[in-house]
């Protein structure tokens, strides 16, 4: 199978697997998805900024960070229609400054005019499969120098039948993400947690792009 191919490919398992899931989504993710909100308040308190949320899903997150940050430009892009169709709803209010685009990370059209200062991933890296070295790869690329990348996400499980049954949701969690980011980031914040008494970990990191 060609990259091309691949890619077709998984965004059309992402559009399947969301059609039913973007109705339940806010009810049912609140009890596994951590450290959302924490995260936001750790973003940088600039009071002028370009944030680009990468698999913004149903705008839980783009609907906070534009309540308390009025000045800012956000974009959200997700694969996925129908959680774009939650997303526009949920941030409705503040539809003049932030922009929602239906495409994969990934694509070449996608390719951003100007550097951005934020670049937020929530709970979608473990879900780029094999191409999370590339998305970061872009996001690096994205970011002006001095520039931000936020992430909340799954690290890893000691569970064998929890990280296959993960794997079956489209999830990744092999412990490997963590380290690629400290690579190519300066960590400004970073700090990984537990859920359910150690049934998994969970991480947050902030990291700057620096000049070398």
């Amino acid at each position: 199978m060609s990259v091309l191919e691949r890619v077709a490919s998984q965004q059309e398992t992402m559009q399947r697997y969301y059609r039913w899931h973007a109705r339940v989504y806010d009810a049912t993710r609140w009890f596994f998805l951590f450290g959302r909100r924490r995260l936001l308040r750790r973003l940088p308190q600039k009071p002028v900024l370009c944030l680009l949320e990468v698999g913004c899903g149903t705008g839980f997150n783009l609907k906070r960070i534009a309540r308390q940050h009025p000045q800012w430009k956000l974009i959200g892009i997700d694969v996925s229609r129908h959680m774009l169709d939650r997303a526009f709803y949920a941030v409705r209010r503040y539809i003049q400054r932030i922009f929602l685009v239906q495409k994969d990370y990934l694509s070449e059209l996608l390719r951003q005019k100007e550097p951005l200062d934020v670049v937020l991933f929530s709970y979608s890296l473990s879900m780029f499969d094999d191409r999370q070295k590339e998305a970061l790869a872009r996001a690096y690329s994205d970011l002006k120098i001095g520039g931000y990348i936020a992430v909340v996400d799954f690290h890893d499980t000691r569970i064998g039948w929890f990280r296959r049954w993960m794997r079956l949701n489209h999830v990744r969690m092999e412990g490997d993400l963590l380290p690629q980011l400290q690579t190519l980031f300066s960590a400004q914040h970073c700090e990984v947690r537990q859920a359910y008494g150690g049934l998994w970990r969970y991480f947050l990191f902030i990291g700057q792009k620096s000049a070398s």
